[in-house]
């Protein structure tokens, strides 16, 4: 069994469904966020998960800010970082202790839309697909290699709100799914 960390900024839905979805090949330890006000910290503890509250602002560097992150995966000897809606850049710190161990869920068929507001800019953009990438983390935005993509046509009478709707619902659908088969060969 793998012990990950699930790491978010805000709601917590990715994170919910991860552990509603029971797997036998990842177990999670911990969760971790950013937003001292994160709606994904009052999931946890309904779910009875381990959650800590790190805030960035209270470190002088964003190195200081991982460092204090990795004593806490270490502690809950955590072997992959899960990113679910966690909205900071993973830096030198995280990535050089977590190598290929941490994995990020994208809203967007990469490299279409990479970056903050991907559902915005593809919505505004008019373009008639976009997609869910999950994607190992490297030192550049969204750019890691890719696990596994998935196409969604955007009917053109859809609102932005539908359309992040649909993608969320994608993505509940196939993260655990995707980790499940991924932590399957890593055994």
């Amino acid at each position: 069994m793998i012990n990950i960390a699930v790491f978010a900024s805000g709601n917590g839905g990715n994170f919910e469904e991860l552990v509603h979805a029971k797997s036998k090949h990842y177990n999670i330890e911990l969760l971790i966020v950013d937003k001292e006000n994160a709606f994904a910290l009052e999931r946890a503890k309904t779910l009875g998960i381990n959650n800590i509250f790190v805030n960035p602002k209270s470190f002088d560097s964003k190195q200081k800010y991982e460092e204090s992150i990795l004593t806490i995966l270490k502690k809950y000897n955590i072997e992959y970082i899960i990113l679910a809606g966690y909205m900071r850049i993973i830096s030198h710190t995280l990535l050089k202790n977590f190598k290929k161990h941490i994995i990020n869920i994208h809203p967007s068929y990469l490299p279409e839309f990479s970056g903050k507001d991907a559902i915005s800019n593809a919505f505004n953009a008019k373009v008639s697909q976009t997609g869910i990438t999950i994607h190992y983390v490297n030192e550049k935005i969204d750019n890691g290699e890719i696990i596994y993509q998935e196409k969604i046509d955007i009917n053109p009478l859809w609102t932005k709100d539908v359309l992040e709707n649909k993608i969320h619902e994608r993505e509940h659908k196939v993260y655990s799914k995707v980790l499940n088969e991924l932590f399957e060969r890593r055994i």
